[in-house]
């Protein structure tokens, strides 16, 4: 089954939307602000914490990016009026960043500047690797002005751990993830047992030079590890956080916050639900299963 389910995830460009649709339903808030900020809602109500996305990327225009910043910024606003314990990830291809650089870095630095005015903080996804560069030039320049911006880090990519001794004198606020874009050999790390490595290589290093890290995980060795170095380092739940997405191993979820732990969940939402979803189809194979069997109940 698990070789079918790895076959499926790479034909997924031929399954009809509907079906993708809704076997990713669990895994996406819905297409509306309204749908979105509610599920938040519900998990802090859980003693959960929440991440928004508005899902899409790779605009073409500058018209594009103002759009997307303009929807960011009545997600902040729509956050402080409910009192939400939730703060936004943005995405800068979807602020400009194929389309210009400067323009994407205003957008960006006029998003991170009402975010603090509203007491909250933007995240910065990380994407494919031809993205990498540029977006840690521009993390690296908000953070000039800005305490209330983080970025992300990908254990996968092997330039990861030269990225991290180059922030250093940052102390980002880190989320610390494995990575899910289809990378070459000679970027990414294909073996699962180099990536869970460097991936533990990378949290200790950043918990021990004092940034926050967003633990991003849904892998139980990866909690087990991280376990024992807030342990072993006797870290305060105030220096780091895991994170989950929307609708996955929601047991392990509720293992980490009866641990004590802080939780947060990634809530992507919005019309551009397609791209997202077969990504992470292709990311966990056993769920692009589920298209299948889905496709036949049909």
């Amino acid at each position: 089954m698990a070789l079918l389910d790895r076959v499926i995830a790479r034909t997924l460009r031929f399954v009809p939307k509907s079906i993708v649709r809704r076997v990713a339903s669990r895994y996406i808030a819905g297409e509306t602000l309204d749908e979105a900020l509610r599920v938040a809602a519900g998990l802090n109500e859980l003693g959960i914490r929440a991440t928004l996305d508005i899902l899409g990327e790779d605009i073409h225009n500058v018209d594009q990016a103002n759009r997307a910043v303009n929807g960011y910024r009545e997600l902040l606003e729509e956050i402080h009026r409910r009192k939400l314990d939730a703060n936004v990830s943005v995405k800068l291809t979807q602020l400009g960043l194929k389309v210009d650089t400067r323009t994407c870095f205003e957008l960006t630095d006029g998003l991170v500047r009402r975010a603090n005015e509203l007491n909250n903080f933007v995240r910065i996804d990380m994407e494919d690797s031809s993205c990498t560069t540029g977006t840690l030039e521009i993390y690296r320049a908000l953070r000039r002005d800005h305490s209330n911006v983080g970025v992300v880090i990908q254990a996968y990519l092997r330039r990861t751990v030269d990225d991290v001794l180059t922030l250093e004198d940052l102390r980002p606020n880190y989320r610390l993830c494995k990575g899910v874009y289809l990378e070459p050999r000679e970027i990414s790390y294909h073996d699962m047992r180099a990536i869970n490595r460097n991936y533990v290589y990378i949290l200790e290093k950043l918990l021990r030079n004092g940034s926050y890290v967003g633990i991003a995980t849904h892998d139980e060795l990866i909690v087990w590890e991280a376990f024992r170095l807030i342990r072993d380092l006797k870290l305060s739940p105030a220096a780091y956080e895991f994170q989950m997405l929307l609708g996955v191993d929601e047991q392990l979820r509720d293992i980490i916050r009866a641990a004590g732990h802080n939780l947060r969940v990634y809530i992507p939402f919005g019309r551009d639900w397609y791209a997202y979803s077969v990504r992470r189809l292709r990311e966990n194979p056993r769920l692009a299963g589920y298209v299948l069997r889905a496709m036949l109940k049909k």
